[in-house]
């Protein structure tokens, strides 16, 4: 099933049919992916120089940690500063910065907080520390959030609570399908976001704007298969939504999940950071797990402030307007050192990874 995903010899056929096909379009096309993985495997491995000069990959808004608000992101640090609460997140929101500082500076300047390889570490945090209030801030798309869920579902201790700040991907495909000026010809869908909530959600974008949509793998060769698969629809004029990650991916995805996310959250428009409000891109949490809302809990509001640094280019990077290093900032002021923007600080962020990977981009 799996033995061929990194065999470079079926590489090599696929770019061919690639290659082949590519003559019968009447006009180049350009491919969007929304996911941070599929960035790093394209990046990686050097696939837009492989690619025909009339087929442009680019990348979007496919990192949730570079589309978290500065508001939320102040409220996180603004709460770490209490002197009974132990503020807890992923490594990549560390070193993003905010409209002041980041979690890593209020680290250093002696405030709580700490990095937890999920929400589980987080509540038995709180078990440890029953005289503390531990805050999880939870981030991410619909990969991550069954797993908060989860614990929220499962009884907590009263001394834990979240800050939500999940989104949900689908409904991105409306303002990225009405972008002016960036006509899209197909979307290489998210793996793993569709390993959780399934491909139909994906339909109604397919056919509403008669676009090419597949689900893909994050192995070269499920790029390229992909890719192979978005042409063709393309070259015959459909518009359906394919998945080439069968092995993972079911068209009604894992129903567990969805159920774990449905019973929880409840969804509410959303800010992107450097997009705007989409509506019912994020996620809130429902009245009944109230107690376990920071915002509710400790009687906070949050603020929108701005929402790019000085001179970053991130909110063009996240639509794919321009690529990284057309950031005046790129790799000159902003580095994964020192971070200007958020997309250089994630691993799935398309600044660090172009940066990582030093492609070059004409």
């Amino acid at each position: 099933m799996t033995s061929g995903i990194r065999d470079i010899e079926i590489s090599k056929q696929i770019l061919e049919k690639i290659n082949f096909e590519s003559n019968n379009l009447s006009k180049p096309i350009t491919i969007m992916h929304v996911c941070g993985t599929h960035e790093y495997t394209v990046a990686k491995n050097g696939l837009r120089n492989l690619l025909p000069d009339n087929i442009k990959i680019i990348s979007g808004p496919g990192c949730p940690v570079c589309v978290c608000p500065t508001g939320e992101l102040d409220l996180a640090i603004e709460l770490s500063k209490r002197e009974n609460v132990i503020m807890t997140t992923f490594g990549d929101m560390m070193r993003v910065p905010s409209s002041t500082i980041s979690l890593f500076k209020a680290r250093a300047q002696g405030h709580d907080v700490r990095v937890v390889y999920g929400p589980n570490d987080a509540v038995e945090l709180a078990r440890k520390n029953p005289t503390k209030e531990v805050v999880f801030f939870a981030i991410g798309f619909e990969t991550t959030t069954p797993s908060v869920a989860f614990e929220l579902i499962n009884d907590p201790p009263s001394n834990f609570s979240i800050i939500c700040t999940h989104k949900t991907v689908p409904p991105a495909m409306d303002l990225l399908l009405n972008l002016p000026n960036l006509e899209l010809s197909g979307f290489l869908l998210p793996g793993h976001v569709c390993a959780i909530i399934g491909a139909k959600p994906f339909e109604l974008y397919a056919e509403k704007y008669r676009t090419p949509m597949v689900v893909g793998g994050f192995e070269v060769n499920d790029v390229l298969m992909s890719l192979y698969y978005i042409l063709r629809q393309t070259i015959k004029k459909e518009a359906f939504v394919d998945n080439t990650y069968k092995r993972i991916v079911k068209r009604e995805g894992n129903k567990k999940a969805i159920q774990y996310i449905s019973d929880v959250f409840e969804p509410v428009d959303s800010v992107w950071r450097g997009i705007g409000m989409i509506s019912n891109s994020g996620l809130k949490i429902r009245k009944k797990f109230e107690e376990f809302d920071a915002v509710v809990k400790f009687n906070v509001k949050i603020e929108e402030k701005i929402e790019m640094p000085k001179g970053c280019s991130c909110d063009k990077v996240l639509i794919g307007n321009i690529p990284p290093q057309k950031c005046p900032l790129f790799g000159k002021s902003c580095t994964p050192r020192h971070p200007i923007g958020p997309c250089m600080v994630s691993h799935e962020g398309a600044c660090k990874i172009a940066f990582s990977f030093r492609e070059i981009i004409d």
